[in-house]
């Protein structure tokens, strides 16, 4: 059914919700997330929404999706869709597709205003603004029937330096246009969201706007996610927050009281019909919310067996070992803090009990974790991408030597720079603990874009490397990433058969695919997990080939959208095509976490780096 009409539809006792999730990149998360979402489905959502990938990079995989949740689990589905930047075709592809697998309703993305003139990126030539893509949709055969939602922002276009009143007006070219619904990024700030929705329909706007909460899960992947999405937070908020953001779980248990009490007032004060959450595919605190709200009646107390008694379960056999972790898009912590959002990030370290489905990936704090997790992926909201035209010109400018790169990753370990192409946040104080050795890697040519220091045994509550519940005790292995030159590869790996002594792992993987490795298959480096009173051992922090290849994927497709902004035949564009096609990312951990030295040992031999040859 059609989303528009289920909405006017809607007689409940209660508001209604939706729930919004991303395809992970793996096929095991993809498999975990069809039980999860089962589960959820417990819940009676209104529909479940699909994200899709920026220029439609997860094109098949949110067709899948939505094609599951459609079919298989019988939930109404809203696919997202994106205009930008796809090739010619592309759109009418995805519509079809959407309609052969009885979807009716899309949520239009992207964007007014533009986001710049990348003019010699292949586009399709129907699609310059966000309204272009609705008078399509409406306007084509086969395809006029969609229910068609649009994104608003409450708190303004992180692309966009439109005013509001501008903002607003595009909003309202868009319903002219034929859009149905509005469904809003995630916000904090409720006073906010109410004063934009009354000059939204003062602006003789009159769909149903639908807000989108996103329950704070850890304080980092707070932080990072509303910088990604530029939400405002208020004072208050962050008061509460600070005091505690060492602790992870009252860090969540913080986010699921905001999330009812913000939707309280919504639905008390505002014109709101329901809610959107923004899931990040994690399930544990929107069950608590719609409880806290007294929407699941009876029904959570099945819903909290069946999370509470059932393990993860996957077409591929899954250890039991397997199902406690992750965050797969953002270094623990790394040389460019916030890597993989880049990532996001976003992207879950899972602290939670042994096989519990709904904790074992609970808690996002580092990018690599177990690779079978349903939030295992890209948590950027609807699509969005990590590097703009912008940012990339004004930010890293014009590198047209190999030095010129090195200069930039140097600038930025200095805090001359506040982000990278593979980290949009400045270095963290994690980071600063092993400075001169990352800048030491720098200065060689080896551009290290993720890294953590060796820990043994800080309290929980440390302010640099403290993670969990209070009143436990973190560890971490050394490890670091960077890109080289295949001929440092072989220097990496001749140096880890000879000196290495099993201390050290790594895993090298080029853009075309090629991978090299002294893991064994199946083996699998846990480098951070804490211990805490009255529970297991949780690991944060897995190093696998599943997860780093995920990783290699994203890390490779960051030089292809910073080389984009460059015309074709320019000396940038160039250089960066070559980068990609030519470096390769490596990963190297060393396992005597009660060295803070065994890394820099290995590596530099007490005084010159393996790249000079040693």
């Amino acid at each position: 059914m059609k989303f528009a009409e289920k909405v006017a539809d809607y007689n409940g006792s209660r508001p209604f919700f939706t729930l919004e999730f991303f395809p992970p990149k793996t096929d095991q998360g993809f498999d975990n997330l069809q039980s999860r979402i089962a589960r959820l489905s417990a819940l009676n959502p209104l529909a479940v929404s699909i994200t899709w990938g920026a220029g439609g990079n997860t094109m098949e995989r949110s067709l899948e999706l939505a094609g599951l949740t459609q079919s298989e689990h019988g939930i109404d589905t809203i696919m997202h869709l994106t205009c930008t930047n796809m090739e010619k075709g592309t759109v009418d592809k995805a519509l079809q597709a959407a309609k052969e697998r009885g979807i009716e309703s899309i949520l239009a993305l992207r964007g007014d205003p533009p986001r710049g003139q990348e003019h010699w990126i292949p586009t399709d030539p129907r699609f310059t603004h966000g309204v272009d893509l609705i008078r399509y949709i409406k306007s084509t055969p086969g395809f006029a029937h969609f229910s068609v939602g649009v994104p608003g922002y409450p708190d303004g276009h992180t692309e966009s330096e439109a005013s509001e009143d501008d903002e607003i007006q595009y909003l309202k070219d868009k319903v002219d246009a034929g859009a149905d619904f509005i469904i809003t990024q995630l916000f904090y700030d409720v006073d906010g969201f109410l004063r934009w929705q009354k000059k939204v329909r003062a602006k003789g706007i009159q769909v149903p706007i639908i807000p989108g909460i996103m329950p704070i899960q850890t304080y980092g992947s707070f932080m990072r996610l509303i910088k990604l999405c530029g939400a405002k937070v208020p004072h208050s908020l962050m008061s509460d927050l600070v005091p505690i953001r060492h602790d992870d779980q009252r860090v969540k248990d913080y986010g699921v009281t905001l999330a009812v009490k913000m939707i309280q007032r919504l639905t008390g004060e505002g014109e709101v019909p329901g809610v959107h959450f923004c899931t990040l595919n994690l399930e544990k605190s929107v069950q608590r919310v719609t409880e806290g709200l007294g929407w699941t009646g009876a029904q959570s107390r099945v819903i909290n067996k069946l999370i509470t008694d059932t393990p993860v379960q996957s077409s591929h056999s899954l250890p039991a070992e397997s199902t406690r972790l992750i965050d797969p898009h953002l270094a623990a912590d790394s040389a460019t803090s916030g890597l993989g959002v880049a990532g996001l990030p976003q992207q879950e370290a899972g602290k939670g009990e042994l096989n519990n489905a709904s904790t074992w990936d609970d808690f996002p704090n580092g990018r690599f974790g177990d690779f079978k997790s349903p939030a295992f992926g890209d948590p950027n909201p609807w699509g969005a991408s990590n590097i703009s035209r912008n940012q990339a010109l004004n930010e890293w400018g014009h590198p047209k030597t190999v030095k010129d790169l090195t200069d930039m990753f140097l600038r930025y370990l200095h805090s001359k720079l506040a982000s990278t192409p593979f980290s949009p946040t400045p270095l963290s104080p994690e980071s600063m603990m092993i400075f001169r050795h990352l800048e030491r890697l720098t200065q060689k040519g080896w551009w290290t874009v993720g890294s953590q220091p060796a820990v043994n045994g800080a309290p929980s509550t440390d302010e640099v490397v403290g993670w969990g519940p209070k009143g436990g005790y973190v560890y971490q292995k050394c490890f670091v990433e960077f890109f080289v030159e295949e001929e440092d590869v072989d220097k990496i790996e001749k140096k880890v058969a000879e000196k290495g002594l099993g201390w050290v792992d790594y895993f090298a993987a080029n853009f075309n695919g090629d991978c090299r490795t002294n893991v064994p298959d199946g083996g699998r480096n846990a480098v951070t997990w804490g211990v805490f009173p009255g529970q297991e051992i949780a690991q944060s922090t897995i190093i696998e080939r599943e997860s780093f290849l995920a990783w290699k994927e994203e890390a490779f497709s960051f030089w292809s959208e910073w080389a984009s902004y460059y015309p074709p035949d320019s000396e940038e564009r160039k250089l960066l095509d070559r980068v990609r096609e030519k470096r390769w990312l490596v990963s190297l951990v060393h396992h005597d976490f009660q060295n803070a030295d065994a890394m820099w040992s290995f590596l530099f031999d007490g005084k010159e780096a393996v790249v000079d040859g040693n």
